[in-house]
């Protein structure tokens, strides 16, 4: 018996061996874009362009590996860097190669790092499912927060395994990630705030043989633009310290296995050149985030809510209360986000949030809170459109170019009206005029909207998606800022708008010093 098990283990490491080597060797590694496009347009959606096969039986949960998967998940060198596609399975593999690891050796140690907090539990989580595959079981799962309150800003999770292996996930911060000697795992680590900085933090927790023996590096990423960190990273020639490098575009996934509709994909983005850096991997664009943590941290308030009483609107009529809405029917987050001015601060008061509401029901939702605000800026775009005809229908149009003193402005999502809008929210951030709730989705939502330099040098803002939406909070509280500011401009963000938000008192400033009603 015991002579049949280790002839099937010799033949089962056999045949992931040559797996293995099959992979690594497929010719669409070294294809062009235009070939592998080429290529994936005519593919059977499901299927390996090679003929390739997962070696593993059915119940290894390592039988899940596509092809692309499988040669990284098998490749043991010591640096790893590898620009794949969004949405193409970075962490379930990462995830499922550390998970092994600390079944394998016993008393590993791995730190886990990402841009935010939520994709660093993500990714956590996703190793807690490997670990159960695998029968490792937890010990303990413990979390830190940088505060008392249940919904401070993350500070770490940790999983203690049963063998003493330990993987410890942390936002990509360069104080977050210093720490104890570790394996280190970067995940989209081309969108850390200060990607350079979190390298040079990060880096020397690997240096020491001693503990645990040699540390590995893996970074898994989409590329954030030419010039930063991965960028240099992917670029440099190697001298002692020798990458590992793999490029996983959305055509090499597809001709690998993955079941996913290009073309669908493409239609839905509608974006070349967000296709073209978030798909097909090539370094074009260079996102900063807008608002980083510490930013956030600083405007945090018990005081503000998300949710508030009907006492509060049976009395908004007479206070300076303002509304902003990021409109949306199915896909995204359909957000109106409530300030009020209180002395030289605006107070958010609350976070409305609709789901695959019709536009009727939402409408009706928010009609009485509307009539007791002073303004309310909303999305026109697309199927805002509608929505705000129905507004300014019953609440009028704000519009003093041309005369019009309703309650309702009509805000078309122009490139010019973002370059406006967010500097703007940026701005009232870092001189404190703002309060938000301490909330986890509320901080990650606005922590996730990103400043595009474009190849070109334009400037724009934009969000991932993600399962919570893409940053329509963020959006909603800077039109909310916008009702407030009284102001209406052509888009761009002028010295006149910059200095209503600096001083905070009028031409139609954003802070104007309360009014006194009778």
């Amino acid at each position: 018996m015991a002579d049949r098990r280790k002839d099937a283990f010799e033949k089962l490491r056999g045949s992931v061996a040559a797996a293995q080597a099959a992979a690594l060797s497929d010719p669409l590694w070294s294809a062009d874009l235009a070939t592998l496009r080429e290529l994936a347009a005519k593919h059977a959606l499901g299927k390996t362009h090679s003929g390739w096969v997962n070696p593993y039986p059915k119940k290894d949960p390592r039988s899940l590996l596509l092809e692309y998967q499988f040669a990284s998940f098998h490749d043991e060198s010591r640096f790893k860097a590898e620009l794949q596609a969004r949405q193409t399975g970075k962490d379930f593999t990462g995830q499922g190669e550390i998970a092994e690891d600390c079944l394998r050796r016993p008393g590993t140690d791995w730190m886990i790092a990402a841009p935010s907090e939520r994709q660093s539990t993500d990714s956590l989580d996703q190793g807690k499912i490997w670990a159960e595959a695998f029968g490792l079981a937890i010990e303990s799962y413990d979390i830190k927060r940088e505060g008392l309150h249940p919904e401070a800003l993350l500070k770490s999770a940790e999983i203690v395994y049963s063998n003493r292996s330990r993987v410890r996930a942390v936002p990509g911060k360069p104080d977050t990630v210093r720490g104890r000697s570790a394996n280190i795992y970067l995940t989209e680590f081309d969108f850390f705030e200060n990607a350079e900085a979190t390298w040079r933090a990060i880096l020397p927790s690997i240096t020491n043989p001693l503990r645990g023996g040699e540390k590995k590096v893996r970074l898994k990423t989409t590329p954030n633009g030419f010039g930063g960190a991965m960028h240099r990273i992917w670029t440099k020639e190697d001298k002692r310290m020798r990458w590992s490098r793999r490029l996983v575009t959305i055509y090499h996934a597809v001709l690998m296995g993955l079941p996913v509709d290009i073309e669908q994909i493409r239609e839905a983005l509608d974006d070349a050149d967000g296709w073209a850096q978030e798909f097909e991997c090539l370094f074009l664009d260079q996102a900063t985030v807008l608002l980083p943590y510490e930013l956030i941290a600083t405007c945090e308030s018990t005081e503000a809510t998300t949710t508030i009483g009907p006492d509060f609107w049976e009395s908004a009529a007479r206070r300076p209360v303002f509304i902003g809405w990021d409109f949306a029917r199915k896909k995204d987050l359909s957000v109106p986000w409530t300030i009020e001015r209180v002395g030289d601060v605006l107070q958010t008061r609350e976070i409305e949030e609709f789901r695959k509401m019709s536009t009727p029901a939402q409408f009706n939702a928010m009609a009485p809170k509307i009539e007791s605000a002073t303004r309310v800026c909303v999305d026109y775009t697309g199927p805002g459109i509608g929505l705000g005809d129905l507004l300014v229908e019953r609440f009028g149009e704000y519009k003093p170019s041309e005369d019009k003193f309703g309650k309702i402005e009509l805000c078309t999502f122009t490139p010019a009206l973002k370059r406006e809008l967010f500097p703007a929210l940026k701005v009232a951030f870092e001189q404190r005029r703002l309060r938000v709730p301490v909330n986890r989705a509320v901080r990650e939502d606005l922590h996730a909207m990103q400043r595009i330099v474009t190849g070109s040098g334009d400037v724009t803002y934009r969000a991932p998606h993600s399962d919570d939406g893409h940053s329509d909070r963020c959006t909603a509280l800077a039109l909310a800022l916008r009702a407030a500011s009284g102001g209406v401009s052509d888009g761009a963000f002028t010295a006149a708008t910059l200095a209503a938000v600096q001083l905070g008192r009028p031409n139609g400033a954003l802070f104007p010093r309360p009014e006194i009603r009778l």
